[in-house]
Parts: C-alpha cells; structure tokens; sequence
C-alpha cells in the first residue's frame, strides 16, 4: 500500500516556529487547510518574540488546489475559495515576520502563499515556482491577481501570470520572487537564520502595517461568492 502524507506538524527553533506542510504534495485539501490554520493559532497565541518559517519536506511545496476534490465538491466550490483566499489574508497579515523556505515544486495556489510570506528562500538546483492556471485553464480571482501583482515586480507578475513560466531557483531571484537560494541540505536551516533576527518586531505593529499596506489586495481575497471560472 502507498504511503499516506504526513500532516501538516509544528516545530520550533528557539524563538522562530516552523510550520512543515507536509511531504506529500501538500495541496490544499479542506482537512488540510483545517490543520494549517490550528497550527497558526498555535503560532498566534505564543507569548513573546516570534517569527514564523513555513516549509515542507519532499519533492514538492505545495501543488495549490486539490482540484479532485473540487470538482467532486462542485457545489461547494464558492466556499472552498473563500477558505482559501482567508488563508492568503491570514498569513499576508500575521504580525510576526514571516519566511517560505521553497524546497520543491512550488505550484499554483502554492506560489501564491509562497507570495503571503515576508520573504522566500527557494532551493537553487532543483524545483519550480510557477503559476500555471494560463495552462490549465482556471482564471486567477480578483483576489489572487492582486494577492500576485502586490508582491511582484509588473513585468515578471505578467510573465509569471500570461505565460505560466516555471523559474528554477536562480531565475527566480533574478526574477525578485524570492530573496535568497540554498542548497537543500541548508535550505530550512537558512531559512530559520533569515527570520530570527527579526523575532522581536512581533506584535500588533506589525499586524496594523501588514494590513494598511496591503488594504485592497486584503478586501479582494476576503470577498464572498468567489468563484473560479
């Protein structure tokens, strides 16, 4: 028999938490995005100097929306976005700093929440970030272009968005969709460095300047009735 994923699980390194999303491909089934958000309350409610590492672990980050069990679940599709684009808001606004360590593919929905998170570090040799929906035929929402457009330079947003390029690691920061590269071994490691000297500034300062910078991107992603097509 195949083996199951492993869930999502919470570590910590001193004053920096690491969210692991899990080693499969880490698509956001509603169990799962369950599970991703009670390890954020987790997060949320400690006390003290914090900052906030999301990773995984395998081939691959995250491969974004579990389509199977959206076209399964058509009639409850408006939701399963809502729930989503929450989770985009939630992280884009946590009020701690926070860093995506990309060790794999990086896909879709999961590129988004790579983009949700203060800074990204992605693995140099190996793996892709792309937003593919121009292949498969999903438009992106409001929510999710302006969630893109916010946090990447226009001409790579339209490069990234209309033609669906998949950027190794280099490209990719060349591109400005992430802000360091590693190898894999040193990959989280680095990561956790990038997000401890930053521990202190958690608090709700952070909180308010996350949520006045980003005030449109916020009210698309946290509209109702969100529909893809």
């Amino acid at each position: 028999m195949p083996t199951l994923p492993t869930p999502p699980a919470l570590d910590r390194d001193g004053e920096v938490f690491v969210l692991d999303l899990g080693d499969g491909e880490n698509r956001f089934h509603p169990d799962w995005l369950v599970a991703v958000n009670a390890l954020l309350d987790e997060v949320e409610r400690a006390e003290g100097p914090k900052a906030l590492v999301t990773a995984a672990t395998g081939k691959f980050f995250s491969n974004g929306l579990d389509l199977d069990w959206l076209f399964a679940h058509a009639d409850q599709a408006g939701w399963y976005v809502e729930t989503v684009q929450a989770l985009f808001a939630r992280v884009l606004t946590l009020p701690f700093v926070t860093v995506a360590a990309l060790q794999g593919h990086t896909f879709a929905a999961g590129a988004m929440l790579s983009l949700t998170h203060d800074l990204r570090i992605m693995r140099a040799d190996r793996g892709f970030w792309c937003l593919p929906e121009a292949e498969i035929n999903i438009p992106f929402t409001h929510g999710m272009s302006a969630l893109i457009q916010s946090r990447l330079a226009p001409q790579t947003a339209h490069t990234a968005m209309v033609t669906a390029r998949r950027y190794g690691g280099v490209d990719a920061l060349t591109a400005g969709i992430v802000d360091a590269t590693g190898d894999e071994a040193g990959l989280r490691g680095a990561a956790i460095e990038l997000a401890r000297p930053h521990a202190a500034k958690a608090g709700p300062t952070v909180g308010t300047i996350k949520e006045r910078m980003y005030g449109p991107v916020l009210e698309a992603l946290r509209e109702k009735d969100v529909a893809l097509g």
